[in-house]
């Protein structure tokens, strides 16, 4: 099995280290990340120049681009070999509910939508690389036993890890995504040539963390384990906006 590993928070990160560690002896592992940090880039794509990947002492691949860029030549030409899965992380923070929204993490997974096997978006629920090997086993244990995981094709696995030690952790749980409140407001700067600047603020608090979210099996010491899709019709509602949209006319 051949896997594209990807992440966003750099292709120095001790994270994107960690995972391959523990995945080049089970899997056929090629490297493909930012040549620095790019998370919050989602699913862009850089189109207003060419990339420039450069291979790095250690063997894996630096690209002067986003999550998506890495994923998107690695498995539409850059690289000779045909990947089988896309495995991104492990990502220093948490990417739960409305993160993966903007997460590059679940976005570089995302770009994998078109192989055989669905694709992993790995995070630890922490900036500190303590609980790293924690996340390093069970990342490990999901790609092992991921040949007996059957699921639709444009499938994506989002994987969160609390910041535990292995022995503290009580197990995996399937969840739904939670829902966070609105963020804060900007953060208003002024720098010393008197331009205004403004730092976007943090994340908004969760507003549905209840039971079944992963952010409720996360506070409970749980893995958690939230499949999902690239498709966001909302069909349940088709026939609401056709009989509006017939009104218009």
């Amino acid at each position: 099995m051949r896997i594209l590993i990807a992440n966003d928070d750099g292709v120095n990160a001790p994270g994107l280290a960690a995972l391959h560690e523990v995945l080049f002896d089970i899997a056929d592992c090629t490297v493909m990340a930012p040549e620095q940090d790019r998370s919050g880039a989602s699913s862009s794509l850089t189109l207003n120049r060419p990339l420039h990947p450069q291979q790095l002492p250690n063997g894996f691949i630096s690209v002067d681009g986003t999550p998506t860029d890495c994923v998107h030549l690695g498995l539409n030409g850059y690289l000779e070999q045909q990947m089988d899965m896309v495995v991104a992380g492990i990502n220093l923070g948490a990417n739960l509910g409305d993160d993966v929204l903007y997460s590059g993490t679940v976005a570089a997974a995302l770009e994998g939508r078109f192989l055989k096997r669905p694709a992993f978006a790995f995070s630890l629920v922490s900036r500190q690389t303590t609980h790293l090997p924690t996340a390093s086993w069970f990342a490990r244990q999901f790609i092992q036993g991921q040949h007996r995981l059957s699921l639709p094709p444009h499938s994506v696995l989002n994987v969160n890890i609390p910041d535990l030690p292995l022995n503290e952790v009580r197990g995996i749980k399937l969840t739904r995504l939670g829902h966070r409140a609105r963020a804060a407001e900007p953060v208003k700067s002024i720098n010393p040539r008197g331009k205004t600047g403004y730092w976007l603020a943090a994340v908004g608090t969760e507003v549905d963390g209840e039971e079944g979210t992963d952010f409720h099996a996360l506070r409970q010491g749980y893995v958690t384990v939230t499949p999902l899709q690239l498709d966001r019709t909302f069909h349940a509602h088709l026939d609401d906006v056709r009989d509006w949209v017939e009104g218009l006319l």
